[in-house]
């Protein structure tokens, strides 16, 4: 079955089996792959399914969709392509292989995370302008109650912040049999949220869960061996 593996820089954060006829992508919660990033639009992207093939097509977003490095209204998927939305990519898993003659035509360019887009200078002020009006984001972390880490009390200031063994987590793990990365922690101006990065399901309150929650002053997060709870920091 062809699936989408959702990626931000070199983590894998979800995968999504294609099993509807169309797969929505986007800023907003709704979306079937909700993306919670500023580059992206509320609704940005769409995955159909046509007879035994799959297309990505924009729809109409700010910045724009990438397929191998190049810039897409519409196009056909095969085995191993790259869709760059904002700063999350997309791998496409299928058996189906680009046709020969279409290799060229469509050859994978490298595309750097880090590069930036290219925006019109209306939409820049748009975006810019728009900003500068909304509300601060909240600031809030992690008082370690039970477990083993460097510090007791993580304060998460990125977009994104993990949890995990791998060099570069927010909250890194300890352990040989730690996973790389266990969860993921957003943070937006509504508030925070974690997804479970994997196949093992996180406890909220006491409760499993192994899709998206969203964060609450005082919820209680056990994930790999950590005992946590979140705080959220008075203005």
């Amino acid at each position: 079955m062809a699936k989408i593996i959702l990626k931000f820089k070199e983590t894998a954060l979800q995968e999504i089996p294609l099993e509807k006829e169309r797969v929505t992508i986007g800023r907003k919660a709704e979306n079937d792959i909700p993306i919670d990033n500023m580059s992206v639009s509320g609704l940005h992207a769409q995955i159909l399914k046509e007879g035994d093939s799959f297309f990505v097509e924009d729809l109409g977003s700010l910045n724009g969709t990438f397929l191998n490095g190049r810039k897409v209204t519409k196009n056909e998927l095969f085995r191993d392509d790259t869709i760059l939305i904002g700063l999350h990519t997309l791998e496409f898993v299928s058996d189906k292989i680009r046709p020969a003659e279409d290799k060229k035509a469509f050859a994978v360019r490298g595309h750097s995370m880090d590069e930036t887009v290219v925006i019109d200078p209306k939409d820049q002020k748009k975006i810019l302008d728009s900003r500068d009006k909304e509300k601060p984001e909240p600031l809030g972390g992690f008082f370690v109650l039970e477990g083993s880490t460097e510090h007791r009390d993580y304060e998460l200031k990125e977009r994104v912040s993990s949890i995990g063994k791998e060099s570069g987590s927010a909250i890194r793990l300890k352990g040989f049999f730690a996973p790389k990365v266990a969860a993921l922690v957003n943070r937006r101006k509504e508030g925070y949220f974690i997804t479970p990065s994997g196949d093992k399901p996180l406890k909220i309150n006491g409760k499993e869960l192994n899709r998206r929650y969203d964060l609450k002053d005082g919820d209680i997060v056990e994930v790999a061996g950590l005992k946590l709870q979140f705080y959220v920091k008075e203005d």
